[in-house]
Formats: C-alpha cells, sequence, structure tokens
C-alpha cells in the first residue's frame, strides 16, 4: 500500500474498522447465525473468486463477479447483517484484482463489499423479510416477498456507491456528488436483476428441496454473465480497434484532429431525428468516426500543405474513400459503415467522387455522413479557413440540398440542432489543439489559442468544397 495516497489508505483502515465492527455480533454466543448456511455460502463465495483470479486476463473474470452478486444477496436474505458481511468479505478476499495496489485494492473491496452486504441484509430485515421466504412447511409470500428484496437491492447500491464515491475522492479528489451521479444509476438495474436471483435461491433454499436446488439457480446466472461478459468483452474490442485507427490520423493530419469525432457525433443526431434504431445508429456513428481513415493512404505532404493543391496532389486526395475502404474492408462489425467511409463523397447529382453515383444508388450511410462531414467541416477552423457560424453552415447545406446533398439529411440534422444545439466544445478549433489530460480532476477543456495562418472564412456561393475532405 506505499503507493497509495494518505486518504485513500485512512479511508481504507476506516473502512476495515467499520467492517470488522458488523461482523462482532456473529462471535457471541447466543448469537442466532446458521452456521452451516454461512459457511455453505461463503465456501460458494470463495469458489467463484477462485474461478475469476485463475482465468486470465481478459478471461472469464467478469462472468465470476457476476456470479458471485447474487450470492451476496441470498446471503443477505438468509442471514444475519454480521453472518452475511462476514460471506461477502471471504469471497471477495479470493477474487483477482486486475490493477494495482493489490493489496489495497483487494482489502478495500472486501471492507466495501462486507458493509455493503449489512447494510442489505439489515434492510431486508427492518422491512420483515425473513418472513416472507417460507420454510418449515409454509409457502413463501409472494408478491409481498419483492419488497423487502428490492429494498435489499436499493440499499446494496446506495453504500456500495457511496463508499466508491468516498475512496476516489480521497484517491483522486473526484468530487463525491459527481461519482454518485456517474455510478449509481448504471448500478441499480444489475443489482434489482441480481436480488431476484438471491430471492430465487433463498426461497429455494428454505424449501423443502434444500440447498441443493437453490444452487440450480445459480447456474442460468452464471451462463447469463457469461454471455454479457463476452458481448462486453466484443465491444470493448470493437472501441479499441476504433480508436487505434482514429489516433492514427489524428497523429498524421493534424489539421483535422478531433474532426472525426465531431463527424461521429452529428452523424448520431441525424441518425435519431431519423427514428433509426440502436444498431444502425451505433453503425453510423462508427462510419462517422472512421470516414477518413483513407487519409492514411495520403502522403504527410499533401495532408498538410498550407497552399492550394495541385491538380495531381487533389487527384491523389480524392482517393482516400477508396484507400479507406479497403483498410475496413475486413473488420465485419462496421457493416453498412464500409459503404459510408467509401462513398461519403459521392454527390446527389453524380459529380462526386470516386464513383459518380447519384440520388439513391448512394447508400443512406454515406448520405448522412456527407452532411455530417461537411457541417463539422464549415464550423471548425482550419490552417487555411476560419469556421462559419453553425446558421450560416446549415444555411450552406440547405443550399446545396437536392445538388449535393440529401434534403432529409440536410433537414434531420437541422431538426436535431434546434433541438440540442452544437456546443463549443464540439465546434471547437480542430488544428493543434492542446488536450487536457484524460482524467484530470476537473474534466473541462482548456482554450484553444487561435491558429496561426488562419485566413477569412471562404465565401458562401458556388458548391460547398473543402480541399481538405
Amino acid at each position: 500500500m506505499s503507493g497509495t495516497p494518505a486518504a485513500a489508505r485512512a479511508c481504507i483502515l476506516a473502512a476495515v474498522l467499520c467492517a470488522i465492527w458488523c461482523t462482532l455480533p456473529a462471535y457471541t454466543p447466543d448469537a442466532p447465525v446458521p452456521w452451516g448456511t454461512a459457511v455453505l455460502l461463503a465456501a460458494l463465495g470463495l469458489g467463484c473468486g477462485a474461478v475469476g483470479r485463475r482465468s486470465p486476463s481478459g478471461g472469464p473474470g467478469p462472468v465470476a463477479a457476476g456470479a458471485f452478486l447474487p450470492i451476496l444477496l441470498a446471503a443477505a436474505f438468509l442471514l444475519p447483517p454480521a453472518a452475511a458481511a462476514l460471506v461477502a468479505a471471504s469471497g471477495s478476499l479470493a477474487g483477482r484484482v486486475e490493477q494495482p495496489p493489490y493489496a489495497a485494492r483487494r482489502i478495500w473491496r472486501a471492507a466495501q463489499l462486507a458493509l455493503t452486504c449489512a447494510a442489505a441484509s439489515w434492510a431486508y430485515a427492518v422491512l420483515g423479510g425473513p418472513a416472507t421466504l417460507g420454510g418449515g412447511g409454509a409457502a413463501p409470500d409472494f408478491p409481498r416477498a419483492l419488497l423487502p428484496a428490492c429494498a435489499a437491492a436499493l440499499a446494496f447500491s446506495l453504500v456500495l456507491t457511496a463508499l466508491d464515491a468516498v475512496v476516489l475522492a480521497a484517491a483522486e479528489r473526484r468530487p463525491v456528488l459527481r461519482s454518485v451521479y456517474e455510478l449509481l444509476p448504471p448500478a441499480l438495474g444489475p443489482h434489482l436483476v441480481h436480488a431476484l436471483a438471491g430471492l430465487m435461491t433463498a426461497v429455494l433454499w428454505r424449501s423443502p428441496y434444500g440447498p441443493l436446488s437453490a444452487l440450480l439457480v445459480l447456474l442460468p446466472m452464471y451462463l447469463s454473465c457469461w454471455v454479457f461478459a463476452q458481448y462486453h468483452r466484443e465491444r470493448s474490442a470493437h472501441r479499441a480497434t476504433i480508436r487505434a485507427l482514429v489516433h492514427a490520423v489524428d497523429i498524421k493530419d493534424t489539421y483535422t484532429r478531433g474532426h472525426s469525432e465531431r463527424v461521429g457525433r452529428a452523424s448520431v443526431l441525424i441518425a435519431r431525428e431519423l427514428g433509426m434504431d440502436d444498431r444502425r445508429v451505433e453503425g453510423l456513428r462508427f462510419a462517422g468516426i472512421l470516414h477518413d481513415i483513407g487519409k492514411l493512404g495520403v502522403p504527410t505532404r499533401v495532408l498538410r500543405k498550407d497552399g492550394p493543391l495541385t491538380p495531381e496532389e487533389r487527384r491523389v486526395m480524392e482517393l482516400h474513400p477508396e484507400y479507406g475502404h479497403e483498410i475496413v474492408r475486413g473488420i465485419g462489425f462496421l457493416d453498412e459503415a464500409r459503404d459510408a467511409i467509401l462513398h461519403h463523397h459521392e454527390r446527389l447529382d453524380g459529380s462526386g467522387y470516386p464513383y459518380g453515383l447519384s440520388g439513391s444508388r448512394i447508400p443512406e450511410f454515406a448520405r448522412v455522413v456527407a452532411v455530417a462531414d461537411a457541417f463539422d467541416a464549415m464550423t471548425s477552423t482550419r490552417s487555411y479557413r476560419r469556421a462559419r457560424p453553425v446558421p450560416a453552415a446549415l444555411a450552406e447545406l440547405k443550399r446545396c440540398a437536392g445538388s449535393q446533398f440529401d434534403p432529409q439529411m440536410v433537414g434531420a440534422l437541422d431538426r436535431a440542432l434546434r433541438r440540442h444545439g452544437w456546443s463549443a466544445a464540439d465546434t471547437a478549433v480542430t488544428a493543434d489543439e492542446p488536450r487536457e489530460p484524460f482524467g484530470a480532476a476537473t474534466g473541462l477543456r482548456q482554450d484553444t489559442p487561435p491558429i496561426p495562418h488562419a485566413r477569412s472564412a471562404a465565401p458562401l456561393s458556388g458548391p460547398f468544397r473543402d480541399r481538405r475532405r
């Protein structure tokens, strides 16, 4: 724990002392603790932790963690708070820790879950939950049993989030309320689902069929956690792939740094305004982010040239959609996004490139990205011209609708911007932009200095063209 900040060490020590205090009633001679149940649940917790600890990095660690939560909540329903805290601490100590300091993180996690499980057990007992489980020949009391179980899940989420917020404030000086706001909403739903699985486990445990039948409830939960973990890892791999590709373009073409992310955001605005489903919205976000990936194949001297491009340089620049399509050809999850990368410089009147497609022959994703790309290009300051105001950029898009851009996509962007706006961060200068270190305490972007060599804005006449697009 030598690398842990002093405030965080104090926080961990306080949590450990509180957790020990919570478990003390279990050691009294007359404590009503069903030790057989406690030992079996603790063994299950240790087993889940051991599976997660032995699996390789990126392996089924999340599966073990997901399967562990119903055991914790079943312990909160079947045991008094002191014994439930012991079950939680034992399983947590066996779990895998991904990042250093390993000892500090493991001790903190054990103390945190002990306190959290004790709070859930206390809330469950206060609302009369144990009496609704049945047992001893009595049937479980449904749906009355759901209320204390949901209250226990809420207590579990609140205490877990509060403790996380406190330790983040101590270790990283992150505001407590901000952490609670970020961590609590995504935790409530999963904890409620795990509480229902824990409730079914507890009901079967008390039934004539006994603990063995209760363990069968955990098998489908384990499988569902495995499926979710696989999906989560796949999505993480997708995002890592896209981040790496975009970062490569940003390094090579410093004049348009940040442009890809903003085109992705504008594409999402248009897609949602058009009522596309979530899968296609995500695909359009990928298309917007990766639309210029083909610039990796364009010579750097052409991308960074300050003066006008020669006809030959222009022809080289116009090859970037085909380069991009070749780069992403083998990335299966991009699906329709590949068409947008190839055709986002086509025009409705057929005078675009690379293939001169016209009208509805241009893929829908490409028509969306074309509008988002042009909008961000006009509202961003580059080395060769200043940014246009958002109303002027929209006016130019509307003027070119029907010949260069799809009027439906232009109208969707207009409506989306009227509803949501386009923040200063979205229209910030994109060349040589200073960036705040990731995870900075403020989370705010520094003011960006003006770009050298900036020239006057391009006139609002003729079809919209930008030699960097």
